[in-house]
């Protein structure tokens, strides 16, 4: 008996009960589709993070103070006092540095009439556009006219203009802390990620207006470094820890008050921590395949013992152990490949569907779309082969005997 009339009576035999074909094909929908979605969720959220941070400028190092394992790169600013305006001032002597900003950043209610929003609030210098890359939707940024005269003025992220305001803020008075700011300026959305926060989600005012009127603090929370030439990162990056050492009067780097780290640290521990939940939510979509091809392996068994006076006359006409075999695993095969097919459907769907609700890329993976017909093959030969086994080992007046 061939391999394509094999076919032709495992898809008959499949057919004859559909709803129960359709229920051993639904396990291995779901746990395809769930791989497929969530890998495919994955990539996009850490392409997503990575574009955000990249945004802010591959030539970008940031000093913050205090001393921070590697990968937590968490919105701590503020939380040691062991930086200064005076410390950003002396890195714009450093060779390779082409601009410094110094910032403080605190969580504020920001409010307008009846409406009230709690976002971060950053003290910034002019400096701020240029290193940051920021763009303006309208109005103008901080001068130094504002910073030297602490003037009460603010900068407002596009998420906090949609909230607070119904039309274009600029002009308009906020209150943060019970002080009255005008809003100069609304910035182009860029996305949040990296030290920081959201920038989106945020409102600026002058470095001194917040030190000296708002927050009451005379230090700052991080400097951020542009560098003129990426390629020189780590040298720019050693340099400006040594004068810092040095202005700190530490001898030992091991006990440095500061720490400092580039786009490319995020990069790594933002890759590490989306990777990681990317396998992890993997793992238990996995364990539905695991659950689709024992239920497979269940409706299989279920098969062979309703037709078991088949498989004897079979048998007793002289049917091959090897043909019965071969039988049982191609409908089991038919089954997974069927579910495999349609879940990877299904998967590819529901990732657009998501990502579009939730503003991600829609990433597809192709590696994960041929791992799940691979998985799905092998579904169906590992549970099947079971069931198949068993209808061939079946002795022939048994099997006819059999009500």
């Amino acid at each position: 008996m061939g391999y394509l009339e094999l076919v032709i009576l495992a898809t008959e035999a499949l057919s004859v009960n559909k709803l129960r074909t359709s229920l051993a094909t639904l396990g291995i929908i779901i746990g395809i589709g769930s791989v497929i979605t969530l890998i495919s969720l994955g990539q996009a959220g850490q392409k997503s993070v990575e574009s955000s941070i990249q945004s802010l400028g591959s030539n970008l190092l940031t000093v913050i103070p205090g001393a921070f394992r590697p990968g937590d790169f968490r919105s701590a600013s503020g939380t040691s006092t062991s930086l200064t305006l005076d410390d950003s001032r002396s890195l714009l002597k450093v060779p390779g540095v082409k601009q410094v900003s110094a910032e403080v950043l605190r969580r504020a209610a920001v409010q307008t009439g009846k409406v009230s929003v709690n976002t971060q609030v950053v003290g910034v210098l002019p400096s701020y556009k240029d290193v940051r890359n920021i763009e303006m939707l309208s109005g103008n940024f901080i001068s130094q006219s504002d910073v030297d005269s602490q003037t009460p003025v603010a900068i407002l992220g596009p998420t906090v203009a949609e909230n607070i305001f119904d039309t274009n803020p600029v002009g308009e008075s906020v209150r943060i802390n019970k002080i009255s700011f005008k809003v100069i300026g609304v910035m182009e959305s860029k996305g949040g990620s990296g030290f920081g926060g959201n920038q989106d989600d945020s409102v600026l005012i002058p470095l001194s207006t917040a030190q000296k009127r708002l927050f009451g603090v005379d230090f700052v929370g991080s400097i951020s470094v542009a560098v003129l030439d990426a390629k020189e990162m780590d040298q720019v990056r050693d340099e400006i820890g040594y004068l810092l050492l040095s202005r700190h009067k530490i001898s030992d780097p091991a006990n440095a008050d500061f720490t400092i780290f580039s786009q490319a640290d995020i990069l790594g521990a933002a890759a590490a921590v989306t990777g990681t939940f990317t396998a992890l939510l993997s793992g238990i979509a996995a364990i539905s395949l695991l659950v689709g091809g024992i239920g497979i392996m269940n409706i299989m068994l279920m098969s062979v013992t309703e037709r078991t006076r088949e498989i004897g006359l079979r048998k007793a006409l002289g049917a091959k152990k090897k043909v019965i075999i071969q039988q049982f695993l191609i409908e089991s095969v038919i089954i997974t490949f069927l579910g495999g097919t349609l879940g990877v459907l299904i998967g590819v769907l529901a990732s657009l569907a998501v990502s579009t609700l939730i503003s991600l890329p829609f990433i597809l993976s192709l590696p994960s779309i041929l791992l799940a017909f691979g998985v799905s093959a092998i579904i169906g030969i590992i549970f099947g082969w079971y069931p198949a086994r068993k209808a061939a080992n079946l002795v022939p007046i048994e099997a006819l005997r059999y009500e």
